[in-house]
């Protein structure tokens, strides 16, 4: 072999290869919390170590503690909402979710409060809601 090349490969694109394989994301039911209203909000059955390390920082971190307490409670309800239905019509896009959050009005918040306590006491047991 002239120039020190050494054998050539076949230059086939391997079906299997790292980028063709399928692969099945698992994903964590959402749980339905329904008001008494019928207006329903689902919440994501799984949240990731980063976002409870990232809660477990903002609820510690070093804003006065109603600061802390309303950042982190926004940000475990950006992180678990999948929806809310509210009079019938869904809202599924994240910032459509964290916008009307934030212009919940007090019953409203109570309901999110309470959705949030029950299922993350059910499925994040070491976390802390507020």
């Amino acid at each position: 072999m002239a120039g020190g090349a050494g054998p050539r490969r076949a230059t086939t694109l391997d079906p299997m290869g790292r980028r063709h394989r399928q692969r099945t994301k698992l994903a964590a039911p959402a749980i339905d919390y329904p008001d008494a209203d019928g207006n329903t909000l689902a919440l994501r059955g799984s949240l990731t170590p980063a976002a409870r390390r990232e809660y477990g920082e903002v609820l510690a971190g070093g804003l006065t503690r109603e600061d802390a307490r309303q950042r982190a409670l926004e940000l475990l309800f950006e992180r678990l909402a999948v929806s809310w239905t509210i009079a019938e019509l869904p809202i599924t896009r994240q910032n459509e979710l964290l916008a009307r959050y934030r212009m919940a009005t007090a019953p409203e918040r109570a309901f999110v409060l309470q959705s949030l306590r029950a299922h993350v006491a059910e499925h994040f047991p070491e976390l802390e809601v507020p």
